[in-house]
């Protein structure tokens, strides 16, 4: 679910940057009484994703246009698939043009990548779960695109849960004891994960209490070890070195969830255009 009030703010940050102080090309070059019909069109095969955040982008500039969705949100498109018609003022319009494709394009290209992973992982229990390692300021789009193509979302921010990793362990002194004091003082409801790239710390998150263990950076064979040893106790979350070639391995070896910071860090724009088609 896109939460709007981020959406907004990405979407004045991302217009101010790309206009400056004046579209100065569409200011003296189209007649200010213009009027036009645009077509927003996918080049390549892909997963939709973004489509009312352009529409909000077009409504910034042109309160006013008329915007008609032409595929939904998480329907596979083909090349030339019409994804919305957008008719208004020109001049507004062509202003909103860049900044409507890029996060429409960015979106798409994320949602597109993470169905390829969600499509790897068929047929297993594993669950595809995002990551914190998104666009500084895109987080917002950038995981509801993940969850759009399929995935889960992890914590929104650090405000979301409790993870304890290896850096937190090495302060606190042990896991046992960083446990014990998030336990002591975290709200009622609020999970507990530790990380852990040893089976003996495995063993001792499960002792501690912890609610999610992470396996951090282990092989399958280990993993199938810490499945083994956890036996259903505790949820077990794989995380590091996944990709399109390792996944498939990983989630056969009775993980809960796999994490993936390449859908947001790695996942290429896809090619989207917006063609003229008739003026009014």
């Amino acid at each position: 679910m896109l939460e709007w009030s981020a959406v907004h703010r990405i979407i004045g940050a991302a217009l101010a940057e790309d206009i400056g102080a004046i579209d100065l090309t569409s200011e003296t070059v189209i007649p200010a009484e213009a009027r036009a019909t645009f077509v927003m069109r996918t080049r390549e095969r892909i997963i939709v994703c973004g489509v009312p955040v352009a529409e909000a982008v077009f409504r910034t500039r042109a309160p006013a246009c008329g915007f008609e969705a032409g595929a939904a949100e998480g329907s596979v498109a083909e090349p030339g698939t019409v994804l919305a018609t957008v008719t208004g003022p020109a001049r507004a319009l062509l202003t909103a043009e860049r900044t409507a494709l890029n996060l429409l394009s960015h979106m798409s290209g994320i949602a597109t990548l993470t169905r390829r992973y969600v499509d790897a992982i068929a047929g297993t229990k594993a669950v595809l779960v995002d990551t914190r390692k998104t666009t500084p300021g895109l987080r917002a789009i950038e995981k509801h695109a993940t969850t759009v193509g399929g995935a889960r979302s992890h914590r929104i921010d650090l405000a979301g849960g409790i993870m304890i990793k290896d850096n937190h362990i090495s302060v606190s002194g042990s896991i046992t004891a960083a446990v014990a004091r998030a336990k002591a003082a975290a709200p009622l409801l609020t999970k507990i994960e530790v990380e852990c790239d040893r089976l003996d710390q495995v063993a001792e998150a499960v002792a501690a209490g912890a609610d999610v263990i992470m396996l951090d950076n282990m092989k399958p064979p280990m993993l199938a070890e810490a499945v083994a040893m956890v036996a259903g106790r505790v949820p077990l979350e794989a995380s590091g070195g996944v990709n399109l070639d390792t996944i498939r391995a990983i989630a056969e070896t009775g993980v809960d969830f796999i994490s993936v910071g390449r859908i947001t860090q790695g996942a290429p724009a896809v090619d989207i255009g917006l063609d003229a088609t008739i003026e009014v």
